[in-house]
């Protein structure tokens, strides 16, 4: 019978042999682990010639913090992004302006989600170089404004084929 000490410090077991290979195999356990086998000294699961050649090499549990001190402050790793940054709501509505006025392109010409992802991106993007470390989303912005001129466009030249069609159809009856 065995006894370990977990990730988190607690003291687990006493477990068989059989139930501690599983827990290695799960990953609960690694060559780290300290283990105590019934009535000998706390010991890395490496020690233990019975378990070394099917222990997984994982990195080691963090040392237990001694009696009496205060419990360690975790910091998150450093980012590129600053406290209170956030992604700019208009270049998301800009972004999801030019997407739909692309979808709808075909019906209606794009219109007036064309003319609305243009107007939100281009705010998007003027706030956003006024205040860089409180704005995020300059990409959206970006995609949002050339998704919604290219669906201007495509509708101008829809708009522009549609009526040379009409004319030649006019001319045609005209004759």
């Amino acid at each position: 019978m065995y006894k370990i000490i977990g990730a988190d410090q607690k003291e687990y077991g006493p477990v068989t042999a059989e139930e501690l290979r599983k827990w290695m195999e799960e990953g609960r356990a690694n060559s780290q682990t300290l283990v105590q086998e019934e009535g000998g000294t706390w010991k890395p699961l490496s020690a233990f010639p019975e378990f070394g050649v099917s222990v997984p090499t994982l990195p080691p549990p963090p040392a237990p913090p001694p009696p009496g001190s205060a419990p360690a402050v975790i910091t998150p790793p450093p980012s590129d992004i600053t406290p209170g940054s956030r992604t700019h709501v208009m270049a998301i509505a800009g972004l999801v302006m030019g997407i739909l006025s692309l979808a709808l392109c075909c019906c209606c010409y794009g219109l007036p989600f064309n003319v609305l992802g243009i107007v939100f991106s281009a705010v998007a993007l003027a706030q956003i170089s006024n205040d860089p470390g409180h704005y995020q989303g300059r990409g959206m912005a970006i995609a949002g404004l050339a998704l919604s001129l290219l669906s201007l466009l495509l509708a101008g030249l829809m708009l522009v084929i549609g009526v040379a069609f009409s004319w030649q159809d006019i001319i045609r009856e005209l004759k």
